[in-house]
């Protein structure tokens, strides 16, 4: 007898049909734009991800330079260099399979603080340091747990 009314402001991602109880019919106009929509922002994607491992490269090959005239290697220069490791790492995945794991960017950030506690651990208050180590102990737990839902 009576019908639910939907509010308008619902958005459904199923076709609400015709009033005759119909499903909508899609138009091919509409295919084609979310098709060309796709591709455009596939192409976008691509393009950047080539941008990002260019850049990386040659940050990399600046900082190959500065450690070939300096003639010394510091902790920091091989926590640098992982870091750019990890970077065209991560580019190199989502380009070959499209997805990036949340562990890649989480195994950057946990170098990073590494690097900046190496950096600046002399100079710095202890409290800091706790500090960042507790971020690098929080990031390595958020690691197990990912690796564990990954699992399962």
């Amino acid at each position: 007898m009576f019908r639910a009314v939907r509010p308008r402001y619902v958005i459904s991602r199923k076709p609400q049909g015709t009033p005759r109880g119909k499903p909508a019919q899609a138009t091919p106009v509409r295919g084609k734009i979310r098709a060309n929509g796709a591709d455009v922002l596939y192409a976008i994607e691509r393009a950047l991800l080539i941008i990002v491992g260019g850049l990386t490269v040659i940050t990399v090959g600046i900082e190959l330079w500065t450690i070939f005239e300096r003639r010394t290697i510091t902790l920091a220069d091989i926590l640098l260099m992982f870091l750019y490791t990890k970077v065209i790492g991560m580019v190199a995945v989502f380009y070959t399979s499209r997805t990036i794991l949340v562990v890649y960017p989480i195994f950057i950030a946990i170098t990073a603080l590494a690097r900046l506690i190496v950096l600046q651990g002399k100079d710095m208050d202890p409290v800091n340091i706790v500090f960042e180590a507790a971020a690098i102990l929080i990031l390595a737990v958020a690691v197990l747990i990912l690796g564990r839902k990954l699992e399962d």
